[in-house]
């Protein structure tokens, strides 16, 4: 708990909107509650200790003063310049630093800072630096795309972070060719005279090519592949030994009507739904969840290698999978037909969706039926073929108890984000030839209602045990983050409470729900939140509304519900003290951090991924508009987002239209000379003029003017006129 209100507390410090107050407040601002209070204390007291925060007059709490030596991330722009984003956040913030002072320094080093004062200026002292030393290099090789030029040879790094070329050598060693994507180790680092030097030490392929953009990915995020044939041998074993016909103490409940419905391109099934009612005319939901755990024993070779991964990887028409496939696409998957074990939760329900009893076991299963979401969509809208009639039966069911769970969680505060996704149409040869929005039918809601019940059915029990295990944590929001939401959607031309609680939150959410401004308002809330993550302690799911949450229901790829899975098996034998002895032996705080990580990782891969492959199919449609809402406003230019294609492009600030534009934070508005003004979530027609794959960047402009040259002339002389009349009004 200690590790958590540390996040929290040095978060709200450095916020842009705190004012210091005493330590009491800075609780309130947090939402500490009176029984988490003594452990907020003790964060603030170890955070004190170790000069990351300061007490200072009054009792008012601060970030310490910025000193003449800092030591942080360096991050580049492509203007030259850069800064370091302190390690340790200090109440001044990040340091500017000049494109002469930035050393060898490349974007994600560790670096230590000579602070210099530059005078102050509207009673701000002002602050700039030079980078003295780099203590850590983010990297020494880097992915890019091979170039000739008549100075020589050189690689364009990949992504959006890094700006200067690298200088290569003896290309002709590997057989690399222009236009290559390849890895590039660095021979030596960039000055202010000299381009960074590398050698490649691999040719990915040609770069635009579908597999080489998987592995450019890959190599970029430093994502596992092959499995070791210790791996690969015990997986072998255990599936060699597996006996669906051996029931080992499990129910057997082969003859329930089960099935599952997942992704059309799904292949580890790892949950299924059962439904029924009792003797009492209440719903009994069964939710069962492969039990891999039962494959893997802690230790081995396997799950040391699945803690490693931490979990599956999902990138476009390819899955690196936490466990080799002859398990995660075998005997882990709960594929019709086959017999297969289980752990199962099963919930009793009353008519109004609350939860009268919960059990746990372990059983062996066989699905009735496997559904894609859009099958079990259609079933429910009675296009009924190649479904089994039991099946139908227990849809509509489902889809009945599933509308009323939703509506209780939705009254407890549950909060739900619309952020669409895009699914991408590839031809025969990897190439994306289009791409659309994500199939999002009441199915997805339906499971995703239930997976939620037994998750937290399962922390549930845990707690009332009390025992350790690894949670899926969501901390309240704190009281700056809320203004800070509040101000923004006034950007919308809507309100919000400045504390605005979970029900405010929600009608602005049902508010904006198909708006054009939707993804933009669903961005802004999401933004105000902090991330979920895993961890042991106890502070509850915040989006969720949910008191005891866990993850439990995807152990094939997620070591998270692994950790779980075992700790419900000690349980089910009866052995809930050694269940407390094996959670205490583990560093669940670590493991946590660390599985954390790699979903974050594994976020990132496919999002860049999908980026790419979207932004070359538009490089070779130049010229074509697309429907847009305005995303982001910044001092340089618009963001927009496609809402076709779902991906984010720059108009500059002089591709505005005629006349000044600027941009006006207090209004959270790009404000023309004239008085015309662009707000976030305006639908906006835009024409792509450019495409820089390797930078990830669209560069696009209005289709159409946003403000007509006659109206600009016609408002600004209405302004003038205005201003005319208000200075005779005051000078009688």
């Amino acid at each position: 708990m200690p590790e958590i209100f540390k996040k929290r507390i040095v978060k709200l410090l450095k916020h842009t909107d705190y004012t210091p107050v005493k330590l009491a407040q800075l609780a309130k601002r947090l939402g500490v509650s009176s029984e988490d209070y003594p452990q907020f204390k003790l964060a603030f007291e170890e955070l004190r200790r170790a000069g990351r925060v300061v007490m200072g007059a009054g009792n008012l709490v601060t970030l310490p003063s910025l000193t003449n030596r800092i030591v942080g991330t360096f991050r580049a722009n492509p203007k030259g310049f850069g800064f370091i984003i302190p390690l340790e956040p200090n109440s001044h913030g990040d340091l500017f630093i000049p494109p002469d002072a930035k050393a060898d320094a490349m974007t994600g080093d560790i670096v230590v800072g000579r602070v210099k004062k530059k005078g102050k200026r509207f009673g701000q002292m002002r602050y700039t630096g030079e980078i003295i030393e780099v203590l850590e290099r983010a990297q020494n090789k880097f992915v890019g795309t091979l170039l000739k030029e008549p100075e020589g040879w050189f690689v364009q790094p990949d992504g959006a972070n890094f700006f200067e070329l690298l200088s290569v050598d003896d290309v002709g060693a590997k057989g690399a060719k222009q236009k290559d994507k390849v890895v590039v180790e660095i021979l030596s680092y960039p000055t202010e005279k000299y381009m960074a030097r590398g050698v490649i030490i691999e040719v990915l392929g040609k770069a635009g090519k579908y597999k080489t953009e998987i592995k450019s990915i890959i190599r970029q995020y430093h994502l596992p592949e092959e499995f070791d044939e210790e791996c690969i041998e015990q997986a072998r074993k255990v599936a060699g030994e597996f006996d669906g016909e051996q029931s080992n103490g499990r129910k057997d409940i082969t003859d329930n009507t089960i099935i599952t419905i997942d992704p059309p391109d799904a292949k580890d099934f790892d949950d299924a739904i059962s439904l029924e009612k009792n003797s009492e005319g209440n719903w009994v939901l069964g939710v069962h969840i492969a039990d891999v755990s039962c494959f893997i024993p802690a230790d081995s070779p396997l799950d040391k290698e699945a803690k490693v991964r931490g979990n599956s990887v999902y990138l476009p028409a390819k899955t690196i999978p936490m466990l080799p496939e002859i398990l995660s696409n075998g005997i882990c998957s709960l594929q019709p037909g086959q017999r297969r074990f289980c752990k199962s939760v099963y919930l009793t329900y009353d008519q109004q969706g609350n939860i009268l009893s919960q059990r746990f076991a372990n059983s062996i299963i066989s699905s009735a039926q496997r559904l894609t979401y859009q099958q079990a969509d259609r079933a429910l809208k009675g296009h009924t073929k190649d479904v089994k009639p039991e099946v139908i039966e227990r849809l509509k069911n489902m889809e009945t108890l599933s509308r009323i769970v939703e509506r209780r969680r939705t009254k407890n505060g549950m909060l739900h984000l619309d952020l669409p996704e895009t699914e991408l149409v590839m031809d025969e040869s990897g190439w994306v030839v289009d791409a659309h929005p994500a199939d999002t039918s009441y199915p997805h809601t339906m499971i995703e209602m239930f997976m939620v019940e037994a998750n937290e059915a399962v922390a549930s029990l845990l707690d009332r045990l009390n025992i350790s295990f690894m949670r899926r944590i969501h901390p309240e929001p704190d009281v700056l983050s809320m203004k800070n939401l509040s101000q923004l959607v006034r950007a919308f031309g809507l309100s919000l409470p400045k504390t605005p609680s979970r029900r405010d939150i929600q009608d602005l959410l049902a508010y904006a729900k198909d708006r054009d401004s939707s993804f933009a308002v669903n961005m802004v809330v999401l933004r105000s939140f902090e991330k979920a993550e895993y961890a042991p302690s106890h502070i509850g799911h915040y989006a969720l509304a949910s008191t005891h949450y866990c993850h439990f229901t995807s152990p094939i790829r997620r070591y998270a519900d692994l950790l779980v899975h075992r700790v419900l098996e000690y349980y089910l034998q009866k052995r809930v003290d050694l269940a407390k002895q094996v959670s205490a032996g583990l560093d669940l705080t670590e493991i946590g951090k660390h599985i954390t990580f790699t979903e974050q990782r594994a976020e990132d891969a496919e999002r860049e991924l999908t980026a790419v492959l979207i932004l070359q199919m538009l490089s070779k449609r130049i010229g074509d508009e697309l429907d847009c809402v305005v995303t982001g406003l910044t001092s340089f230019g618009v963001f927009v987002q496609s809402k076709k294609y779902g991906i984010e492009g720059l108009i500059q600030m002089s591709d505005l239209g005629s006349g000044r534009w600027k941009f006006d934070k207090r209004s959270q508005s790009i404000v023309s000379q004239s008085g015309h003004n662009i707000r976030l979530g305006k639908s906006v027609k835009v024409r792509i003029v450019s495409v820089n794959v390797p930078a990830r960047q669209l560069n696009l402009v209005p289709a159409e003017p946003l403000v007509t040259p006659a109206a600009e002339i016609t408002k600004g002389k209405a302004t003038k006129k205005s201003k005319k009349a208000k200075r005779m009004r005051n000078s009688r």
